[in-house]
């Protein structure tokens, strides 16, 4: 009887690991965003970024160093909002930037964009054409301590 109850507490347990054979993925693909999407997006992610952190005279910004045209297009828009961005690393002394980082995925049609510093990341969803790229979603801010 003991015997009998052990397996069907263990085979009770069991059941709840089982996962989903369809559950849901959490997996993205990046995507390169060039041309006008990639000046479109970047342009609305830099204005948003510059609500959130303060004046340009003030602020300064370090990304890291990349070819892609999205990263040439986010570090133009944040030079006209008047931000000195710096990508070399070379950062002069006393001077204590914002680290920026940011992604861009592709999921369903959309290309996600995330622009991230320590204190604040900002996310949206854009349908990019040969034009341009469109908002789809609303902009998310999630502010850190």
């Amino acid at each position: 009887m003991l015997k009998l109850l052990v397996i069907i507490v263990t085979a009770a347990l069991a059941s709840g690991c089982q996962t989903a054979e369809y559950g849901l993925t959490t997996s993205s693909t990046p995507v390169a965003v060039t041309g006008p999407a990639a000046s479109a997006i970047a342009g609305d992610l830099a204005s948003r970024l510059a609500e959130q952190i303060g004046p340009a005279g003030t602020t300064t910004l370090k990304m890291k160093k990349d070819s892609s045209d999205f990263a040439a297009a986010l570090e133009a828009a944040l030079k006209g909002w008047g931000y000195t961005v710096f990508t070399d690393g070379n950062v002069g002394k006393g001077v204590k930037p914002f680290e920026i980082a940011y992604s861009v995925d592709g999921l369903d049609g959309q290309v996600l964009a995330q622009l991230s510093t320590p204190s604040i990341v900002l996310g949206r969803a854009y349908a990019a054409t040969a034009a341009g790229a469109t908002p789809t979603s609303p902009l998310s801010i999630i502010q850190r301590n």
